[in-house]
Formats: C-alpha cells, structure tokens, sequence
C-alpha cells in the first residue's frame, strides 16, 4: 500500500521514533508499503532546517538531508501538479480551529488527490476528513 508521510511523521521516524504509535511503527516497518511525502513536506524540512529547527548530526547540509529521504529511507518525493493545485483551491478551511498553514492543506491536497492515505500527528488533520482525507493519525 502506498502511503503519504507528513512533515512531523518524516522527522518523527528519523530523528525521535518514541513519538510514533505503535500502529504507525508498524505500518512504517512494512516492507510491502511504499512511502511518499510531498513536495510541499520536503519544502518545509528545508525552511526549518536552515532556520535552525531540525537538527541532526547525520544532516550536515539540507540537500544531505533531502538526499537521505529518498537515498537512505526509500521515501518518494511527490512533486505538486496542477491536479493538487486545484483540489488544494477547492479545500474547505478548518476556520473552527484557526487551521490557517498553507503548507498543511497543500499536504493534505496532495493526499486527497492522490487518494493515498496521510499519516500524521495533527489533530487538525481530522476535520479534512469529510472532503476526502484517509487519515491515520498517529496517536502519541
């Protein structure tokens, strides 16, 4: 099965793995499921990497760690296309809970467009799904 990997799941899985469910550690060990991130994720990592808010002594560059993502956890970097672009114009907002990160949505366009499943720790996530998100959520 193939699997969409949030922002937090991503950095979760390499650099802190107590943060994830055991569901989560299980479908992630699964050898038979492929796993994905968005553009949008990899995009994030490299913003808050070169802010100073990822680090790890493994990541010397950002392009190392991006370079990891695909070379050394086999996870496949989703480009943005036109497709999510319009279902990301369409997305109903979570104003409720001042859901209001662009790179979120996006996250989640790309999911809902690509009928994957997303994996992720954000409680907000929830509330896309009734325009289509399969949400795991990964309880911690």
């Amino acid at each position: 099965m193939r699997y969409l990997l949030d922002t937090n799941i991503f950095l979760f899985s390499a650099l802190d793995p107590d943060n994830l469910s055991s569901d989560v550690k299980s479908i992630l060990d699964d050898y038979d499921n492929t796993f994905c991130m968005s553009a949008e994720s990899v995009k994030e990592l490299i913003v808050a990497f070169n802010n100073g808010k990822v680090v790890a002594k493994h990541w010397k560059t950002a392009k190392d760690m991006v370079n990891s993502i695909r070379e050394k956890y086999f996870i496949r970097i989703l480009p943005i296309g036109e497709e999510h672009l319009e279902t990301y114009a369409r997305l109903e907002v979570n104003e409720a809970q001042n859901h209001k990160d662009p790179s979120d949505h996006m996250i989640i366009a790309h999911a809902i467009t690509n009928r994957m499943p997303l994996i992720s720790s954000d409680q907000k996530f929830k509330f896309y799904e009734k325009q289509g998100l399969e949400l795991i959520f990964n309880e911690r």
